[in-house]
């Protein structure tokens, strides 16, 4: 079994982490967009949503690319956490940004201190499998010790288990849906919408950004921008279409 019997991390900044899920977060300056190269502050979003987080009862998770709601609000998702860029961490706490970062132990490697502070500004942390390996096609047995072994490396780490999995490349399969309901997964997070050096890039529908719709944000390497600069860029699109930056999590 991966991981069995790891011990609970006791390094002060994942202490931060923890602090954040009881709801400690710093104040955000008023002015932040400006420094953040915004046009206008990001719109409030519904603290919570309309309908309240939809009941799920079936005994295999959800799957969707999208939320259905009337809010207007996406939902930014960030992969992998190859990317340790320290001024990120500082745009998510002035901006009072909801993020989602799904984590897979094999990239992140040394670096969960970095998530851990994260964490401690509002970012919520979700599971991209241990090693990132396509499960679509592997056995149950490999697909469960993807998933529940990074289930127990972030519980480990910040004493979570999350509720969410993002399958690498998008790829599963109904054993997928199997072994990620076995490790107390309720649903798998695909996406609509993609930030890629060419902009945004739409799996089906509509080419605009609507209500619900979740975006991925994965590495890009090829166009070398730090993660904060890709972060404003699609920032302005969204205000530009009339919409804010919901949290995920208050929606599944």
């Amino acid at each position: 079994m991966l991981l069995a019997g790891c011990a609970q991390s006791v390094d002060p900044i994942e202490r931060l982490g923890r602090r954040a899920a009881q709801g400690v977060r710093p104040p955000a300056p008023e002015d932040a967009y400006r420094r953040w190269g915004l046009a206008a502050p990001l719109a409030a979003p519904p603290g919570r949503p309309a309908a309240g987080p939809a009941a799920h009862t079936a005994a295999a998770p959800r799957v969707l690319d999208h939320v259905d709601t009337a809010d207007r609000v996406v939902f930014l998702t960030y992969d992998d956490g190859a990317e340790r860029d320290t001024e990120f961490v500082d745009m998510v706490r002035e901006l009072r940004l909801p993020v989602s970062l799904f984590l897979t132990d094999g990239v992140v490697g040394p670096g969960y201190g970095h998530f851990a502070a994260l964490r401690a500004v509002g970012a919520q942390i979700e599971n991209h499998t241990f090693d990132h390996a396509a499960l679509r096609g592997l056995p149950y047995a490999g697909q469960r010790a993807e998933i529940c072994g990074q289930q127990d490396k972030l519980r480990a780490r910040f004493g979570l288990r999350p509720r969410l999995l993002r399958p690498p490349y998008g790829r599963y399969d109904t054993t997928t849906l199997r072994a990620a309901a076995d490790c107390g997964i309720s649903a798998l997070v695909l996406w609509r919408a993609a930030l890629t050096g060419g902009g945004l890039a739409f799996a089906h529908g509509e080419q605009r950004l609507r209500p619900g719709d979740i975006v991925q944000m994965g590495p890009d390497g090829a166009v070398g921008a730090p993660l904060r600069d890709r972060t404003v860029r699609l920032l302005r699109r969204v205000q530009a279409e009339g919409l804010t930056v919901g949290r995920l999590e208050d929606y599944l």
